[in-house]
């Protein structure tokens, strides 16, 4: 049984017992949080297009950094920045349609 889910921008396809790094929520480690399934598909084949995912956090935290880097020859121009993305880890506990 999988399901897809919609959460930060993206989509993500689950299964439970999966660990996930989405963009950071608004949830504090330990707690369990529902994102809702834009689709569910079971053992048998069947598919839904609505359901509710249950998830665990786990714990939150930062990307490796990411160099940007801005150059223009000859003019003596150079520009190096770093960002560091947050993210939050979440386990999927269940899924259900």
């Amino acid at each position: 049984m999988y399901a897809v889910i919609k959460t930060g921008g993206k989509q993500y396809k689950v299964e439970p017992g999966t660990l996930l790094k989405v963009e950071k929520l608004c949830a504090n480690p330990g707690d369990t949080i529902e994102l809702d399934a834009s689709l569910i598909k079971d053992d048998n084949g069947n598919i839904k297009t609505e359901g509710k995912v249950e998830a665990e956090v786990v714990e939150h935290g930062k990307h490796k950094k990411v160099i940007v880097f801005k150059f223009k020859r000859k003019k003596n121009y150079k520009r190096w920045n770093g960002h560091r993305q947050p993210y939050t880890l979440i386990k999927i506990k269940e899924i259900k349609a």
